[in-house]
């Protein structure tokens, strides 16, 4: 197991982010440009969602702007894009995963991140990302699918877009990251200072939002 906090210290740029614990969530998201800093978390009936700090400055909407937390009955999705609602809409996670793919942000191909949180604390982690390698140079999506059947009080796993900074940017590798879980304040801490844009926490159903934008 690693410690969530020295992973996070460690890497100044993994994208957007998710933490599924026992009784906890996180999600996160960064910026390197005007348009991805230019945003804030603010909460929705069933979630949250993206808005920008000073709509004057805001480019294109189109992959920024989205509900990253919805609460549909009994379960809770998070993701990085506008499948939230795909899955919400659907009411089928895999299904719904495999009628999306990674972002069309060539040549990031920046992936899309998805988990969906039961009520008897069983979860399902989601990668959606540009397949490498491809012999004939064709643009294929390689979805990955991870289910846990629950996990201990202090454990939890992370997914991230990226694995660190790059140009283009290198799209999370491997199994999610077992990791320990500590205390919303620490992980805001541990975030990149310049990079970090906002941060959502879900701790025993108690939401917290952090936003840099705000003076978090």
């Amino acid at each position: 197991m690693l410690d969530l906090i020295e992973l996070l210290k460690g890497n100044p740029y993994p994208g957007r982010g998710i933490v599924v614990g026992a009784d906890c969530v996180y999600y996160f998201i960064m910026g390197r440009s005007i348009n991805s800093r230019n945003r804030i978390f603010v909460e929705t009936e069933d979630g949250i969602r993206t808005e920008a700090h000073d709509p004057s400055q805001m480019v294109d909407p189109s992959l920024i702007i989205y509900h990253p937390v919805r609460k549909v009955g009994d379960d809770l999705i998070v993701t990085n894009g506008d499948q939230t609602d795909t899955i919400a809409n659907m009411g089928d996670f895999r299904k719904a995963c495999m009628a999306r793919e990674y972002e069309p942000d060539a040549p990031n191909y920046t992936p899309r991140i998805s988990a969906i949180i039961h009520a008897d604390k069983s979860f399902e982690i989601s990668i959606l990302k540009h397949a490498e390698d491809v012999a004939d140079g064709a643009d294929r999506c390689l979805r990955e699918f991870f289910a846990y059947e629950g996990c201990d009080q202090g454990v939890g796993y992370f997914i991230s877009t990226y694995q660190g900074d790059g140009n283009p940017l290198p799209s999370f590798a491997g199994e999610p990251i077992r990791v320990s879980m500590p205390d919303p304040d620490a992980v805001w801490d541990a975030l990149n200072a310049d990079n970090k844009v906002s941060l959502y926490t879900n701790v025993g159903g108690e939401v917290r939002l952090f936003n840099k934008n705000l003076g978090d």
